[in-house]
């Protein structure tokens, strides 16, 4: 369970910063000091390289908001590469207790193999925070290239279920006796034809946490002003697990958000999705069918919820619409805790070079401030980024597709996007 008092942790190899004061949770509210002690972790491959860059960002961005009465005390934390050479283990307890503690952390990409060896560190994390969102907000920068004609119409949340479907780690290797055994059950038992020899893997999906994953996207859309929430399963093929995630969608809807919220199939065909009396419209959409949707149709959705792989599908579709993950921000969020990330992966071959673009982890930054309520500080930050790339003044990825361009290196561009603070 996720700790929700405010007891020291006992560290093992860590030692809290003396200089700055613990985010507090109370009465389900957020207490946020001047002086906050934010644990990060730089990550691997190029983790550093943006990591360097966006601390600059970071920190100009808190001062010239608060001009010196609030600042950022950093606490590095370490998983990954970096925590087996120091550690012999590539999450130590100390860093899942620390994020715990502190409440609000940021971090770089994390390496995962695509076969053997261990299980996503990103995943670990979630599971062990119960860090149950992933809440990726995917809209167009202007100036960014996109792939298609009109990357402007596309604005949307994307709320992920982090915890459960076919990420939950349930699955056994092809010969293996577990597998064996659980293809025996279903054949005994259940009647399910399973070929032999077959992997098999297991896709939960439970009331409790369908229903706080919607909840929090409902809450989200209401917070924030947004029109729409829209639901995105299988459920015409996965009735009991897709299809049950829709149905679970629309009774927190109706039991828990009726005065904000109406279903689409209860507006007439006259009114339109776009006419419910101010409420937010509850829709759901076939996995499939939403691919196309937000290709062509995408002004007409505004925060998504769904499933675990439906929603890292998604998102990265949705990002590939307005620049590619180098500018898509991340948050996975829990229950009074939250860990900010890069979006996309470690890319080992630039590691060291200074070179790649750092704006994903910058805006996630902006993400983070903003859940932590320093809004003023978020808008610096985006403000100072969307002038930076107005100029044309990019790292590589962008700078080979734009016209006219100035290549800057990865620590150049934050550094671009502190001047363009003043």
């Amino acid at each position: 369970m996720v700790q929700t008092d405010n007891r020291s942790p006992a560290f093992d190899n860590l030692k809290l910063p003396e200089d700055g004061e613990i985010i507090r949770q109370e009465g389900g509210t957020l207490r946020v000091p001047a002086n906050p002690v934010i644990p990060f972790i730089r990550g691997d491959g190029v983790g550093p390289d943006i990591w360097n860059a966006a601390v600059h960002v970071f920190e100009a961005a808190v001062q010239k908001a608060y001009s010196g009465k609030r600042d950022c005390v950093w606490f590095e934390l370490y998983a990954g590469e970096r925590a087996q050479k120091l550690y012999g283990e590539l999450l130590p307890r100390d860093t899942v207790e620390a994020i715990r503690y502190c409440r609000v952390a940021i971090k770089g990409p994390l390496t995962t193999p695509v076969s053997g060896g261990y299980r996503s560190l990103n995943v670990a994390l979630r599971q062990q925070l119960d860090l149950y969102a992933c809440v990726r907000p995917v809209r167009h920068i202007p100036g960014v290239p996109s792939p298609v004609l009109h990357p402007e119409r596309l604005n949307v949340v994307v709320f992920r279920e982090n915890t459960e479907d076919v990420y939950a780690g349930l699955e056994w290797e092809s010969g293996s006796q577990e597998a064996r055994e659980l293809v025996s059950f279903l054949s005994a038992k259940l009647g399910a034809k399973v070929r032999e020899g077959s992997a098999v893997g297991l896709k939960p999906v439970s009331e409790n946490a369908s229903k706080r994953l919607v909840r929090k996207a409902i809450q989200y859309a209401i917070d924030h002003r947004r029109k729409s929430v829209t639901l995105i399963h299988k459920g015409n093929i996965m009735k009991f697990t897709e299809g049950a995630f829709r149905d679970w969608g629309y009774e927190v809807a109706a039991d828990e958000f009726s005065d904000s919220t109406v279903a689409e199939r209860e507006l007439s065909s006259a009114q339109g999705s776009g006419a419910a009396a101010g409420k937010i419209v509850i829709k759901d959409r076939i996995a499939d069918s939403m691919f196309q949707q937000v290709l062509l149709r995408p002004e007409e959705y505004d925060v998504l919820a769904t499933t675990n792989l439906n929603g890292d599908y998604i998102s990265d579709a949705c990002a590939a619409q307005v620049g590619g993950l180098g500018l898509a921000p991340g948050a996975n969020i829990g229950d009074g805790m939250a860990v900010f990330e890069a979006t996309h992966g470690t890319a080992p071959k630039y590691a060291g070079q200074d070179k790649v673009n750092p704006s994903s982890l910058i805006l996630s930054g902006a993400l983070m401030f903003d859940y932590m309520g320093w809004k003023e500080v978020a808008r610096v930050i985006e403000d100072a980024l969307s002038e930076t790339i107005a100029d044309k003044t990019v790292t590589y990825d962008l700078h080979r597709q734009m016209s006219g361009a100035t290549l800057l290196k990865c620590s150049e561009f934050g550094l671009a996007v502190v001047d363009n603070m003043a």
